[in-house]
């Protein structure tokens, strides 16, 4: 087994072949050590370290090779050319290999490449996702994870590849015809993660509809920003008549995040969105 050093140096090699879509030196480095593919960065130096810092010790802890594909978190915008090869050079080398962990590989990447921003923008997001899905990376809960970033395409192709159909995908993609048969069979939980995830996408029919049915406006969602409510997320999103939908139903105007102790208002006003600023006033918030 490699040490620490060797590993690491290894993978700035591979992640700099992948970054500067060099796929000649990515394929010789796959052919040659095998651990690429196997082993986990565990102790990754400066050159990762000082350029996605906090991800390392979050989402990103202990990346496998596979991961840095998704550019989230992010290290290159725009996306590198070959990314697509890249992947597909890294699933044949692990399956070469007869990696026991390529499943949780695969699965673990197309979370990432749903949520990655950068992969949408470069036009490659689709793609990189049937290369997983092809693989055998499992579609469940991507359209959810794929709209916390307003991926939208992505949540709609997750579900044409056999995603489960949530209610809150529903929702915020307007599935019209889905939506009562989910809400018959919805628990109060995932409601309320419905209702967070409407106001981070500005959905206001979606947050209608889910006010209709009773949804605890003021609630926090424990699997989504769980430091904030709903109308703090529709400030967020930009969206005026979300906020008015939320407002005119009840939701609090004076509710404080936990996170950063900031009221609906000091979110709009710190995310410059100075109309929903004025709308907030007018309804008597302060912050």
């Amino acid at each position: 087994m490699a040490n620490a050093e060797t590993t690491d140096s290894l993978f700035q090699q591979a992640v700099s072949a992948i970054d500067t879509g060099n796929v000649s030196a990515l394929q010789h480095l796959l052919d040659h050590y095998p651990l690429l593919v196997r082993d986990r960065l565990s102790n990754p130096g400066t050159w990762l370290r000082d350029k996605i810092g906090k991800a390392l010790d979050g989402f990103f802890h202990e990346p496998y090779l596979l991961w840095f594909v998704a550019e989230d978190p992010v290290r290159n915008d725009p996306m590198p050319a070959g990314i697509v090869e890249s992947t597909r050079m890294i699933i044949g080398a692990a399956q070469r290999e007869n990696i026991p962990t390529l499943p949780e590989q695969l699965n673990y990447t197309l979370l990432l490449v749903g949520w990655s921003w950068i992969a949408r923008k470069a036009g490659v997001q689709l793609a990189l996702m049937d290369v997983l899905i092809d693989a055998g990376a499992s579609p469940n809960g991507i359209p959810n994870n794929a709209l916390v970033n307003k991926n939208i395409a992505a949540a709609k192709h997750a579900i044409r590849r056999g995603a489960t159909l949530t209610l809150a995908a529903a929702l915020c993609l307007g599935y019209h015809q889905d939506i009562p048969g989910l809400l018959a069979t919805a628990t109060a939980e995932q409601k309320e993660f419905s209702l967070i995830l409407a106001a981070l996408n500005g959905q206001e029919e979606a947050l209608r509809t889910l006010i209709e049915e009773g949804v605890d406006l003021d609630a926090r969602s424990p699997d989504l920003y769980p430091h904030s409510t709903a109308l703090h997320q529709a400030v967020y999103s930009g969206s005026l008549q979300a906020v008015k939908v939320l407002v005119e139903a009840g939701a609090d105007i004076s509710a404080v995040d936990t996170a950063f102790n900031g009221t609906p208002l000091g979110w709009a006003l710190y995310g410059n969105h100075p109309s929903i600023a004025a709308y907030l006033r007018e309804k008597g918030a302060r912050g």
